[in-house]
């Protein structure tokens, strides 16, 4: 094939001879015709080169590459493998490089197929039978089958060797624990699997969607070992390709994904700004296309850009004190009440929300169904808040540390100046505190292991349902896992447990408001806020929608 360069060349000689003083002119004609012979196929030769260069550059065969994403956010991920952990920053990579049993819909928690393709439940509620997708293969290449997902089950069903925090919390508990839903899963055949349960649960297949129970390649598993919460293999949208702790994460097309047509982009990169200014700063500059945490402040600044487009993310969480009700003054419920009534919720959200939130009375938002809103939140009322210590036996007041978040999250713009506005709410009724913090991955071991006496931080819901915030982060099951409060009430059990069972929505909802009322009661938790969080992003960026719990896909995503 002959290039621009080879075809100049040419050029230059020929004329270098037509030129020379002992050419003839028979011989120039020859040449002359040569040379338009030269010049005719080296343009049809170069439109041919030209028509496959683009054809490289072709990913969805209509001439459109797929691009690569840059997406800033707040902090690091903390492992890679989805079922260990429940930090969001972790469960969005997760959600790019595996797939589920059954999904989310696009835009909300309804439930759709996944890698299984069909399934039915027999009319006690306690058998699952799913039909899996055929053909599908992991990122190493070895088959996705009914024994991958046995084995992965049953992974996670021992967490008494390594703990899986959301197995736990959703699934009742570990093998061999009284208080466990699933029984058995077992391989009916190559593409049939099939679960059994010790007892219903209505939210059953709305937890299978959950990010955490993403399906990974047994052979990688067993490969990488301990290591395996760096190399992460699923069958998703995207492989793993790199990490660079505290800077980026890099996930690459799956050439040969299961889904038609997806993904559109050809490499995604999660880049850690931590502040939220920088962020956008670097978004304005061209050097991401996308970004979360942005300031309530700053969200007219985006829309008035022609060049950026904001993106709002439906509510579906909650940011909380909590205190661990172990450790004193926490132990005494006339504390917890008392410092209840001593937080302005108002002002927090009028100066670090700006309009992008609620003031929060329930452990669980309004959108979710059992809501219960007849609850009477905690007043604003610090002579009240004085008579209460005073009552618990702390007249004077007490000292103590108060933790908060390292990381720009949903549902907290700013950890450390909401912690220094709580602070002076509270110094007025006196109690002293001192502010303290620490990275994001040790900050969220330490509170599942009760380390903090007070803290700040907060809930994404996984997946739509009341159980996902009570059962979730309230019930005695959780502690360990995402009951940072140690907070246990046997009657409050007994009510979760019956709307788990309860397939009547109704009944359902009864339960859970009885719940709320009992759990405001005791106050293990002040309620601070439910937030939209707003993420800003280039105005060339489509297919995009940030979905509700926080850890959506960017398969269907693309730059134009």
């Amino acid at each position: 094939m002959i290039s621009h360069i080879n075809f100049k060349i040419y050029a230059v000689v020929l004329l270098a001879v037509l030129k020379h003083k002992n050419g003839g002119k028979r011989m120039k004609k020859k040449l002359m015709g040569l040379f338009v012979l030269i010049l005719v196929l080296s343009l049809a030769l170069m439109g041919c080169g030209a028509s496959k260069s683009n054809g490289d550059k072709s990913k969805d065969g209509k001439g459109n590459k797929g691009g690569v994403l840059v997406y800033a956010r707040g902090g690091d991920a903390v492992k890679l493998d989805p079922a260990s952990v429940t930090d969001g920053e972790s469960l969005i990579v997760a959600e790019q490089i595996f797939d589920t049993l059954v999904s989310y819909k696009k835009e909300n928690t309804e439930i759709e197929p996944g890698l299984a393709k069909s399934w039915e439940v027999s009319d006690d509620g306690l058998t699952y039978t799913f039909k899996l997708e055929e053909g599908v293969k992991f990122h190493d290449g070895t088959d996705f089958n009914a024994d991958a997902v046995v084995k992965n089950f049953d992974r996670w069903a021992n967490g008494n060797v390594e703990k899986f925090p959301y197995y736990q919390s959703q699934f009742g508990g570990y093998k061999g624990e009284e208080a466990a839903v699933i029984k058995e899963v077992k391989a009916v055949d190559e593409h049939t699997v099939q679960f059994t349960l010790f007892r219903p649960q209505a939210p059953f297949l709305k937890n299978l969607a959950m990010t955490p129970f993403g399906i990974s390649s047994p052979t990688a598993i067993e490969k990488y070992g301990k290591k395996y919460i760096e190399n992460p293999v699923g069958t998703g949208p995207f492989k793993f390709q790199e990490w660079k702790r505290n800077d980026t994460i890099t996930v690459v097309k799956n050439e040969n994904y299961w889904k038609e047509g997806l993904p559109k982009l050809d490499k995604v990169i999660l880049k850690v700004i931590k502040d939220n200014s920088a962020r956008l700063n670097a978004l304005v500059k061209g050097e991401v296309d996308l970004i979360d945490g942005v300031n309530p402040s700053d969200i007219e600044k985006v829309k008035a850009d022609k060049n950026l487009q904001i993106f709002e993310r439906p509510s579906m969480n909650i940011g909380y004190l909590g205190f661990n009700v172990k450790k004193k003054p926490f132990d005494n419920v006339k504390v917890r009440q008392a410092l209840s009534h001593a937080i302005n919720k108002e002002a927090l959200i009028k100066n670090f929300y700006e309009g992008t939130a609620q003031t929060a009375k329930n452990p669980m938002p309004p959108s979710i169904s059992g809501y219960n809103d007849e609850i009477q939140d905690y007043d604003y009322d610090l002579e009240k808040a004085k008579k209460m210590l005073e009552e618990a036996g702390y007249k004077d007041g007490f000292s103590l540390d108060f933790w908060t978040m390292p990381v720009v999250r949903p549902y907290m713009p700013n950890g450390q100046k909401v912690a220094e506005a709580i602070q002076a709410d509270f110094a007025k009724i006196g109690v002293k505190t001192k502010i303290i913090t620490m990275e994001w991955g040790t900050y969220l071991e330490k509170l599942a292991k009760g380390e903090a006496p007070m803290y700040i931080v907060g809930w994404t819901g996984d997946n739509g349902d009341a159980d996902n915030f009570l059962y979730a982060l309230l019930d005695k099951d959780a502690i360990g896992s995402n009951n940072n409060s140690q907070y246990s009430n046997d009657k409050v059990h007994e009510l979760l447990i019956k709307a788990q069972t309860e397939t009547d929505e109704t009944k359902r909802n009864e339960y859970y408001k009885e719940a709320q009322v009992i759990i405001h009661d005791d106050a293990p938790w002040v309620p601070l806020a439910h937030s939209v969080p707003q993420l800003a992003g280039k105005s060339t960026i489509d297919g995009f929608f940030p979905h509700p719990t926080g850890s959506q896909s960017f398969a269907d995503t693309k730059v134009k």
